[in-house]
């Protein structure tokens, strides 16, 4: 395990931190009483702004600082990750495609007027056997990585800690937007494991 790790492993987990921090409610709210009202409709745009701005340097880390290879998947297995990789890719796109790309992003937020349709809650397609399938997606791609290094390894295990402590807050805010619906999705949808269901605790006896 080389030094690199750890410094790429903490910082991962700052950036992780205070990208929890800004997307929480609690900041929101408080930049709505700053700015004004208006604040809603280019939180979303200006947050994923900063968050691949900031993010970027981190990933070169692992391509700048010194590291060793902890393993290369052979053949043929190699072809079978990659071809596992090119379907988290493209479930990522189905997922994106189901909510809405512009309203992943927040042009939708930002350029809509006011009063128009809200965005529905999706619960069918990729959604309908996880809560979560961006995230599935994602996490599938990273760890069937053909070749790992300490450095990429750190990345790796940061991002995963930082999904699986986000997620909560995450469905805090859809719980607060949808209500009894999403309470009541929770129960019987995986959050990000097919067919593994995990009682939240305020559902447990």
């Amino acid at each position: 395990m080389t030094s690199s790790f750890w410094l790429i492993l903490l910082t991962v987990l700052a950036y992780g931190l205070v990208h929890s921090l800004l997307a929480s409610l609690t900041i929101k709210t408080k930049a709505a009483q700053l700015i004004g009202p208006s604040v809603d409709r280019w939180y979303r745009l200006v947050f994923n702004f900063i968050a691949v701005v900031t993010f970027l340097p981190i990933l070169l880390m692992p391509l700048l600082l010194s590291d060793k290879q902890i393993y290369a998947i052979p053949i043929p297995w190699v072809i079978l990750s990659l071809m596992l990789q090119a379907l988290a890719v493209i479930a990522l796109l189905v997922g994106l495609r189901q909510t809405g790309i512009t309203s992943f992003l927040g042009l939708r937020q930002a350029f809509v007027a006011e009063g128009s349709t809200p965005h529905p809650m999706v619960v069918d397609g990729l959604y309908h056997y996880v809560r979560h399938p961006l995230y599935t997606a994602g996490l599938t791609f990273i760890w069937l990585s053909p070749v790992m290094t300490w450095n990429l390894l750190a990345l790796i295990i940061g991002l995963t800690i930082y999904i699986l402590i986000a997620i909560p807050f995450e469905e805090r805010k859809l719980v607060r937007e949808f209500g009894k619906t999403y309470t009541d999705y929770r129960l019987k949808t995986p959050m990000l494991i097919p067919g593994l269901i995990i009682l939240h605790p305020e559902h447990k006896a």
